[in-house]
């Protein structure tokens, strides 16, 4: 084999291998006159987007946002760590979650069915109406007498008073207005020749006595110290 037939050979070795290079050369060139008009648009795009932002973003402020950050690893790695335990006790609570939430539900459910949140919703209406009604300070007299009105509840719950009470309840059962006639002192002595009109004369003088206390604020003993008129 000559030397001219070497070279052409290797000639022909080169250029086989210098084709894919060509090709991928080509590719790229193609790539390029493709992209020219894109990246054209998207420059365009990025400048009119950055116009609107323009007025309100200064590279200092990255900068200074770069340092905050910076002094502020310890913080962000703390509030990372708090939202790990926050994640923890979610997905620990997340099973007791599925099971009472039914249940609360059906309780809720049960309440509007027996009419509860109605009474309740009816409640708020109505402290609206007070509110509009009366001022604070009418609320806080309200509220006063109220207090005074359970105090005399309780004074009330005691047993002798319920007792009397209940027996004081059943008189108008016992009068008969029809048979009541009008009567003068001697008459009144003629009553008292009956039982009865002595027993209630008798109770008369005990409540007597009783709301002879009314006059120093139910202070029987000084009521008892104190002299008649004559």
């Amino acid at each position: 084999m000559t030397n001219e037939e070497l070279i052409l050979e290797r000639l022909d070795r080169i250029e086989a291998q210098l084709a894919p290079i060509s090709h991928t050369a080509s590719g790229i060139s193609e790539l390029r006159e493709d992209l020219i008009p894109l990246s054209g648009q998207a420059f365009r795009l990025l400048s009119r987007e950055l116009e609107d932002v323009e007025s309100g973003f200064q590279l200092e402020d990255l900068l200074t946002l770069l340092k905050r950050t910076l002094r502020s690893v310890k913080h962000i790695i703390f509030s990372l760590e708090q939202l790990e335990n926050i994640v923890d006790f979610v997905t620990t609570i997340e099973p007791l979650l599925k099971s009472a939430v039914p249940q609360v539900i059906n309780y809720l459910d049960d309440l509007e069915q027996k009419g509860v949140l109605r009474i309740i919703n009816a409640t708020l209406d109505v402290r609206a109406k007070v509110a509009s009604a009366y001022t604070a300070e009418d609320v806080d007299q309200i509220g006063d007498g109220a207090v005074a009105l359970l105090g005399l509840t309780k004074k009330l719950s005691d047993p002798q008073s319920v007792e009397f009470l209940e027996k004081l309840a059943g008189l108008p059962s016992k009068v008969d207005l029809a048979d009541a006639k009008p009567i003068g002192p001697f008459g009144m002595l003629g009553a008292l020749s009956s039982k009865e009109a002595r027993q209630g004369l008798g109770v008369l003088m005990q409540l007597t006595k009783a709301m002879g206390s009314l006059k120093n604020g139910g202070n029987s003993t000084r009521a008892d110290q104190s002299e008649p008129i004559a």
